[in-house]
């Protein structure tokens, strides 16, 4: 199983950028799907996630942030709006999932950088 993210990019403040984390493999059904960011110098830190039919998010981006899924497409989504430099960072997918043999698999994308500029 493969997490391929995409969208990050150079952004205003204020601004807005959509990413998207696509999966592909041998999958049975997904647990969780998030979205983590690293900003230089500091840990790895949860954003956004969803499960089943809840989301939650970071107090940082609650209200400007929003997490959605493609079922059909194996696909999450972040839509990031109202950017500030601070959500500078490089923005990680993960999921848990089970895979078609039912093994309980956590994955990583690949990052993908985000620029605010002020």
């Amino acid at each position: 199983v493969q997490l391929q993210a995409s969208g990050g990019g150079l952004a205003q403040a204020g601004g807005s950028l959509r990413l998207s984390c696509a999966a592909s493999g041998s999958i049975s059904s997904f647990i969780i799907m998030g979205w983590y960011r690293q900003a230089p110098g500091n840990a790895r830190v949860l954003v956004a996630r969803i499960t089943g039919g809840s989301t939650n998010y970071a107090d940082s981006v609650k209200g400007r942030f929003t997490i959605s899924g493609d079922n059909a497409k194996n696909t999450v989504y972040l839509q990031m709006n109202s950017l500030k430099p601070e959500d500078t960072a490089v923005y990680y997918c993960n999921a848990v999932l089970r895979s078609a043999t039912s093994a309980l698999t956590t994955v990583w994308g690949q990052g993908t950088e985000v620029t605010v500029s002020s």
